[in-house]
């Protein structure tokens, strides 16, 4: 047996088999560094799909924050401690004035999760308003209110205390556009779904929404949709929260936040994934009137959750944000990442679409482009025979046919060239056999 071998078996044995691994030949990886992943043979991997390493894999800043902290101090969050404050305030300061208390978590589900107990606590309902699509998180509840997952393999189906509203597509949903026009379409059923619910006595307590939703395949709402949701939420009396575990701090370039670059006014804001740029950080930042209605008598503690490492960690990634102009780098190198990918569009039938904002970014496969007939066999294909180059990619969708790519936001304007003429490459290769 081979050293790939060996591990595989040992996963299998040591491992939940609901735990999958990406591609037909699975990487050992041993190492990252910025925007590529090595394997145990030395071979560098361009990482176009992970948005956890947000600044760069094993960024220097980053890890010599987190590493000086734990040699001096790292407990449960009982304790007085400045890092933990200055990481709060430097967090509130990235956001609209009336979202101003934080809560630390150690994930994106965890913030989820914290993010609906709030809002049932201040409403007093337990409803929650989902859209199509969406994926919130892997504990009980937020599967329940994930219709990605609540309605696919294993699922058992949306429950009662659930609504769910249009995702609102404009390539492949029931109105198709990208303007005020298509949004209002939208916005019309989502109301008649909360207002309906609320007529029969089942006012929802919470609205969640990512701005660009991840899973539904990277998609970009139509302009003015999500103001109009979060507003929406507000007449029937639910906390609207936006989901920024995915898009947030700077990824989509013109904004630090999605939800901003939409105009939309959430009263919840959740974080994970990049806030830590690998480190099991979330968090959770909301209004003093809910954070005030979630005192109620029952403590809320978690123990790791605003540990001082974490706060090192979280401040030296805005650090380096806000230092190598990101956010930034972000809408430039995306908006020459879209236009080559759109271009590429112009010459392979097979790509239907090209949609994201900074390094958010979606390239949906189809058989054919008038019907938009999903590709997910192409899809596959071209995941696979690019991780064979080296380029790594990872498909999505409710129909597995978006290519996802969402790398760190060091990813360089040579690193989207080469992602470009990597997929140019291989579609061609594929589309002859």
């Amino acid at each position: 047996m081979t050293a790939t071998d060996d591990l595989l078996e040992a996963r299998e044995r040591l491992l939940g088999p609901s735990l999958s691994l990406s591609y037909r030949t699975p990487l050992h990886i041993v190492r990252g560094e910025g925007a590529y992943l090595y394997d145990a043979d030395g071979r560098a991997h361009l990482d176009c799909v992970n948005n956890v390493a947000h600044v760069g894999h094993a960024h220097r800043r980053v890890v010599e924050a987190g590493s000086a902290q734990m040699r001096r101090l790292n407990t449960n969050t009982r304790y007085l401690h400045e890092l933990v404050l200055s990481y709060a305030d430097r967090l509130t300061a990235l956001l609209p004035d009336h979202l101003e208390v934080c809560y630390f978590v150690n994930s994106g589900s965890e913030a989820n999760e914290l993010a609906l107990r709030l809002a049932r606590t201040a409403t007093g309902r337990p409803d929650v308003a989902t859209v199509d699509g969406a994926y919130h998180g892997n504990t009980q509840r937020l599967v329940e209110v994930s219709p990605y997952k609540f309605g696919g393999p294993g699922g058992e189906g949306r429950r009662d205390d659930v609504q769910v509203m249009p995702l609102a597509d404009p390539y492949r949903g029931a109105h198709r556009g990208e303007g005020l026009e298509t949004a209002a379409e939208y916005l019309a059923e989502a109301r008649a779904v909360l207002q309906g619910e609320a007529e029969r006595g089942h006012a929802a307590g919470a609205v969640i929404a990512e701005a660009i939703p991840s899973v539904a395949g990277q998609v970009v709402p139509p302009s003015g949709w999500l103001a109009g949701l979060f507003d929406a939420a507000r007449s029937v009396g639910a906390v609207p929260i936006a989901d920024e575990v995915q898009v947030g701090f700077g990824r989509v370039g013109v904004d630090a936040w999605a939800f901003g670059a939409a105009g939309a006014r959430p009263d919840i804001v959740t974080m994970g994934k990049p806030i830590g740029n690998g480190h099991p950080l979330g968090a959770v930042v909301t209004t003093r009137a809910i954070a005030e209605a979630f005192a109620n008598g029952m403590e809320y503690f978690n123990t790791f959750g605003g540990n001082p490492v974490s706060a090192a960690i979280g401040l030296a990634v805005l650090d380096v944000i806000d230092e190598e102009g990101l956010q930034e780098h972000a809408r430039v190198t995306g908006e020459r990442l879209i236009a080559g990918l759109r271009e590429l569009a112009s010459r392979h039938e097979a790509i239907g679409d090209v949609r994201g904002m900074g390094l958010f970014v979606g390239i949906d496969l189809v058989r054919d482009r008038d019907t938009r007939e999903a590709d997910a066999e192409l899809a596959r294909e071209l995941a696979n025979v690019a991780a064979e180059r080296g380029v790594l990619l990872s498909t999505d969708g409710p129909f597995h046919n978006v290519m996802k790519i969402k790398p760190p936001l060091v990813f360089s304007a040579a690193d989207a060239d080469r992602l470009v003429e990597t997929v140019d490459a291989v579609l061609g290769e594929l589309a002859t056999g």
